[in-house]
């Protein structure tokens, strides 16, 4: 319920999320990896009892406000909004032209990396809170829906145009040549259950990952990804190629497509410029070519990857909802209401393709402004996030959070049989880490969140920290007026510039304690070891800004 109340998906995102938080895990400073954040999510997800969820969960009819929203697009996003509005009494019409809510989560990504049946739960514990859902039901016109008298319109309908390529031989050999999310969303919803036994996918990104992966079980004996960038450049992200590597399919860098050769009326192949990157004194790229003979690889299909577009043709353009150059909305990035004073846009629709995170991000800082728009309230009156600080001590050497660090490794994520897993399109290849694995893996934790608070006023300058902490990372010394200074003539130089020093007011012998976060292990033995009691552990709780906290338990 924790990873619902802010997450929404949990069980979704502990298969497929980009991770943008597994970088800043601190674990990765100390060790090889981050703690497997993400995939302690499924473990939640996947071992709830799901009587006892649902039991927690808001349950409708809720008191009506008396007013009504249209969402556009059953993706992430819109669901998100749905969940934090519909338990305050928002009447929550839902439209989506697929047959099914969860929008790309549905159709780009495969079965084998997001079973049905947890998409279907994830989307269902939504919509059982009253949302008035209208599947088969493509928008062609946003005029037509504020002109049904909505309270406010929140767009989500994604980035559902595939960016394609043209170059010669496009057009002769369309029969055998697809958009990736195009086709990826005809074989989620069996349009599609075969493809041709050589394959090239264009594209280094994840929906390109997807798509040589699909390929395979659909019985792409030979199926090569070709990108344009060097391989340690590319957009997908790195498990994505470990998995696409672990399956067979070779992934070609620095090649840049020239043209679709068709022989006797069909697609025979591709020919490729062989190229290299330089870089300016800036950073920039260029791709400059090898000078080799272009390079032809056969294919009886290709998939075209290279990126994804927003497109609003359905959206008029004299209703006041201003558009860029690009032909994207003009979207607050705080508010993210648009120049529409009723009409809302989040997710890929916002700002471009993103993830499934951010999305859901999106979906509630829309809901919040939804909710102060329909209140008459300044969009810019954003609500506070839930914070609280208290110390974690229970005695000399007691602690209510777990101190001890662990020397554990990353733990590996089993996998089913490649044979099988290659051979049915719906075998999810991830099998998750059970429960003791999961708990050993949780244990990596450096408890972030249990910060460590020094009081000045408290503090005898014994060292006995310094003697202690098993990291040296904190230091006493004269203050320095330059930070570049002060980092150097620490116990052990900090050279991490983006991880801030924690520095203290100036203390009797008129040093201060400096301490370097990069390398703290959260141990707690600074504070076990004080005899005065001027370290202490505390614990922060920060709770992400919602107009519903998604939780009656």
């Amino acid at each position: 319920m924790i990873n619902w109340d802010s997450n929404v998906f949990p069980g979704i995102l502990g298969r497929t999320c980009d991770r943008p938080c597994e970088p800043a895990c601190r674990r990765g400073r100390v060790d090889e990896e981050p703690v497997a954040i993400c995939r302690l999510k499924r473990v939640a997800a996947d071992n709830k009892d799901k009587d006892d969820v649902k039991s927690m969960m808001p349950k409708g009819p809720f008191k009506p406000n008396g007013k009504r929203i249209a969402l556009i697009g059953a993706g992430p996003a819109s669901l998100t909004v749905a969940r934090d509005l519909a338990p305050i009494g928002y009447e929550i019409h839902l439209y989506d032209e697929q047959k099914l809510g969860g929008g790309f989560m549905r159709s780009q990504i495969p079965s084998f990396r997001l079973p049905e049946e947890v998409l279907n739960d994830e989307v269902n514990y939504i919509l059982d809170l009253g949302i008035h859902a209208q599947f088969n039901h493509y928008v062609s016109s946003l005029k037509e829906v504020l002109d049904k008298g909505y309270d406010a319109v929140f767009v989500g309908s994604g980035a559902p145009k595939g960016r394609d390529l043209n170059v010669p031989g496009r057009e002769e050999g369309k029969a055998n040549i697809h958009l990736g999310i195009n086709w990826l969303s005809s074989v989620a919803f069996e349009h599609i259950d075969k493809i041709g036994k050589k394959v090239i996918v264009l594209g280094g990104g994840n929906t390109a990952m997807d798509c040589c992966r699909t390929a395979r079980r659909l019985g792409g004996d030979e199926v090569k990804v070709c990108v344009r960038s060097p391989f340690s450049e590319m957009k997908a992200s790195p498990w994505e190629k470990e998995d696409a590597i672990h399956e067979d399919i070779p992934i070609l860098d620095n090649h840049v497509p020239i043209e679709f050769v068709i022989k006797d009326g069909k697609l025979a192949g591709m020919m490729f410029d062989k190229v290299h990157a330089t870089y300016d004194d800036k950073g920039k790229r260029k791709l400059v070519s090898t000078g080799e003979p272009p390079r032809f690889i056969e294919a009886d299909d290709v998939l075209i990857a290279i990126g994804q577009e927003n497109s609003f043709p359905w959206i008029e353009r004299d209703l006041g909802i201003e558009f860029d150059e690009w032909g994207m909305p003009k979207v607050d990035e705080t508010t993210f209401a648009s120049t529409h004073p009723k009409v809302f846009f989040g997710g890929d629709a916002a700002f471009g393709p993103k993830n499934v995170i951010t999305a859901v991000a999106h979906g509630h800082q829309g809901a919040v402004s939804i909710d102060l728009a329909c209140q008459g309230k300044n969009l810019m009156d954003r609500l506070d996030p839930m914070v609280n600080l208290h110390s974690m001590k229970m005695g000399i050497h007691e602690w209510a959070y777990d101190s001890p660090v662990t020397i554990d490794d990353r733990f590996i994520v089993p996998l089913a049989d490649k044979k099988k897993a290659l051979s049915d399109r719906k075998l999810e290849v991830e099998l998750g880490f059970d429960k003791l694995t999961g708990f050993k893996e949780a244990q990596r934790c450096l408890n972030c969140d249990v910060q460590t608070v020094f009081t000045e006023d408290k503090c005898i300058e014994c060292d006995a920290c310094v003697d202690i902490c098993p990291t040296m990372c904190i230091t006493f010394t004269e203050n320095e007026e330059s930070e570049e200074v002060l980092r150097q003539k620490l116990t052990v130089p900090a050279n991490e510039l983006t991880q801030d020093l924690y520095v203290s007011a100036e203390l009797k012998t008129k040093r201060v304690m400096v301490k370097d976060e990069n390398v703290c292990l959260h141990c707690g033995l600074c504070a076990e070891r004080c005899p005065t009691s001027a370290w202490d552990m505390q614990k922060f709780l920060y709770n992400v800004t919602k107009t519903h906290t998604g939780c009656t338990a």
